[in-house]
């Protein structure tokens, strides 16, 4: 499938999904490879009014990847206390916003943590588009017996 065929497809695949305002996504990114990517991801950020991420430059190859325009807000560790207040403030104002790290899933090793929990305090929801997990698929190829197992 090409790109165009994709954005066709994610289109009328998720004709009836909204964007919802005022709700906060947790999207999930690939680790490595564009195309694994989730059809549902994509149309998240495509329909969001904002992408808070990681990087603004390595967010930016992925949506370029997939003609993809919303408007980012860098989102990294540095700056995740300054900007809190600012896109709570967005959410409370009925905008949807997606929150993306550079690669898997936000708030695992990587910024969102505080965002998720600040949301869930005041009371707004949080949606969460699963995706590729690097830890999952390192534990499924390391051959250890994978019914339990330690992240730290």
């Amino acid at each position: 499938m090409n790109n165009n065929e994709i954005k066709e497809f994610t289109k009328e695949k998720f004709q009836d999904l909204k964007a919802e305002k005022g709700i906060l996504y947790v999207v999930s990114t690939p680790v490595g490879n564009f195309e694994d990517i989730s059809f549902r991801a994509l149309y998240i950020l495509e329909n969001v009014d904002l992408i808070a991420c990681e990087d603004t430059r390595v967010t930016g190859n992925l949506l370029s990847h997939f003609g993809i325009r919303t408007k980012m807000m860098s989102y990294y560790s540095n700056v995740e206390e300054n900007k809190l207040e600012h896109l709570i403030s967005e959410l409370k104002n009925d905008k949807s916003v997606a929150l993306v790290s550079d690669a898997g899933t936000p708030c695992i090793s990587d910024p969102g943590s505080i965002l998720v929990s600040k949301c869930v305090e005041q009371g707004i929801d949080v949606f969460s588009i699963p995706g590729a997990s690097s830890i999952i698929n390192a534990l499924v190829l390391s051959g250890f017996p994978t019914e339990k197992f330690y992240f730290q």
